[in-house]
């Protein structure tokens, strides 16, 4: 195996890691929270626990990546992952499973940037839209893979085994690495931005626990009002530090280059939508659809069946004719599909009421998710990929945390038909935002025949785009 080739097959693993965890959980919320208790705020903190330490420490992670070097940094992630994923499988109780969870996300932060930097600093700019839409198509298989075992786990043994099946591809991953040896720390690292994490944490979850807690205790209670008050203080203080500071955990220079800018907003719609509705779907089907969790997981299939079938295809096409039309017409299609689940009704009937929707979802999600990724990153200068892909994959996972965590208010305390006909119509809302977002802000870059100078070379601001 050349060496390409082991680096991206460790890139797909070390991501299906991390992706297999967001798939597996939505399908065991349910009997987590027969088991716990705790109702739909355990539920939406059993996910957002994760994302929350995810997105604000994955900015973090991408310096620390680009740094002490792309392999020291996915080692020390894979052993944290796996040590926290057991923590998860033995909670005895809902605050346990909680912290284990934000101790999971801390560790998943690692995982995701450093395997997309290694790609980015692997391959050629010519091969890097394939290579990526090849990274997307099996990464998301963990997303086929994952409700599978999730549901089977769920009804035949515990919820406890969802999260133990990551233990495997952890010892995998690790076993591939050691032929690629240790990379050396860049001897131009610059100071880790502690300041900037820690503001990020506490801006993060001050909003987050605000909005997650007021559907129990109102916007009037002092425990809600007072952390959204931090949280939101704690974010001001973010931007202002992170312009100032001599080593930002956020460069806010990489969004000079237009596509970075652009395509970073139309994610924040695009991911926001897609956390949304695949959190909200299973959970409907299981507690009002009466769907044993196999069931449920099987139902939300069809899209990553199409995503791993067509992502590849999808990936080279924006290769050759650009990211914009596929970043604009992709979201507007996934919209479509959720947009013909308001056929759902009770009795569930899943031939006609969700799988259409579901097979245009997608549909959608193919053209969208390789051509975002590549459009992003191609913005950005490969020795500054690490903190680049952190930058888009923290956009995307504070999407999903802040979508998730409105779902209260969305729908009420109970997530019945009517509450998910309003989850379906903010989702393909967010959609259609995201292809806007897409069409007026994303430029295709010029051919790579047209790029004087090397990527090695080019600045994220002088690459020529038409």
């Amino acid at each position: 195996m050349d060496r390409r080739t082991r680096v991206l097959v460790i890139a797909v693993v070390v991501a299906f890691i991390a992706f297999l965890d967001g798939a597996v959980i939505n399908i065991a919320l349910p009997a987590i929270e027969a088991d716990l208790g705790g109702g739909l705020s355990l539920q939406q903190w059993a996910v957002d626990a994760y994302l929350l330490t995810l997105g604000s420490l994955i900015l973090l992670a991408g310096s620390l990546s680009d740094s002490f070097g792309r392999l020291r940094i996915l080692r020390f992630g894979l052993v944290g992952f796996g040590i926290t994923s057991i923590a998860c499988a033995v909670a005895t109780g809902g605050t346990v499973l909680i912290v284990a969870r934000a101790l999971q996300g801390a560790a998943g932060a690692l995982l995701v940037p450093s395997s997309l930097a290694l790609i980015i600093a692997t391959f050629p700019s010519s091969e890097q839209g394939r290579a990526i839409g090849r990274w997307t198509a099996w990464t998301t298989s963990a997303f086929l893979i994952g409700p599978i075992l999730g549901g089977a786990f769920v009804d035949l043994f515990s919820w406890r085994l969802v999260f133990a099946i990551n233990v495997l591809p952890i010892a995998v991953a690790l076993v591939m690495m050691h032929p690629l040896g240790r990379d050396e720390p860049n001897p131009d690292r610059a100071r880790v931005d502690w300041v900037g994490a820690a503001l990020g944490v506490v801006g993060l979850g001050g909003t987050v626990f605000a909005l997650i807690e007021q559907g129990r205790l109102g916007w009037g209670h002092p425990l809600v009002f007072v952390p959204a008050a931090l949280g939101v203080a704690a974010l001001v203080a973010f931007v202002l530090w992170e312009r100032r500071a001599p080593a930002p955990m956020l460069p806010l220079t990489l969004f000079r280059a237009r596509n970075f800018a652009a395509g970073n907003l139309a994610t924040w719609f695009i991911y926001a939508a897609f956390s949304l509705g695949l959190f909200a779907l299973p959970i409907f089907l299981q507690q009002v659809g009466g769907f044993p969790a196999t069931l449920a997981g099987l139902a939300t299939l069809p899209p990553t069946v199409m995503l791993v079938i067509l992502g590849s295809w999808f990936g080279t096409l924006g290769g050759r004719i650009g990211p914009r039309v596929l970043m604009t017409a992709g979201p507007i299609v996934v919209a479509a599909g959720y947009l013909l689940t308001l056929m759902i009704d009770v009795p569930v009937e899943y031939w006609w009421q969700v799988l259409p929707g579901m097979l245009v979802v997608g549909l959608g999600m193919a053209m969208t998710v390789a051509p975002l990724t590549s459009a992003i990153l191609g913005a950005v200068d490969p020795s500054r990929a690490g903190i680049g892909s952190a930058v888009n994959n923290a956009v995307s996972r504070i999407a999903g945390l802040v979508s998730i965590a409105s779902i209260g208010v969305i729908v009420g305390d109970a997530l019945d038909v009517d509450g998910y006909h309003r989850v379906a119509v903010v989702t393909a809302v967010l959609l259609v935002v995201g292809g806007i977002v897409s069409w007026v802000g994303i430029r295709n870059p010029a051919p790579a025949d047209q790029v004087d100078a090397p990527p090695e070379a080019a600045s994220s601001d002088e690459r020529p785009r038409s």
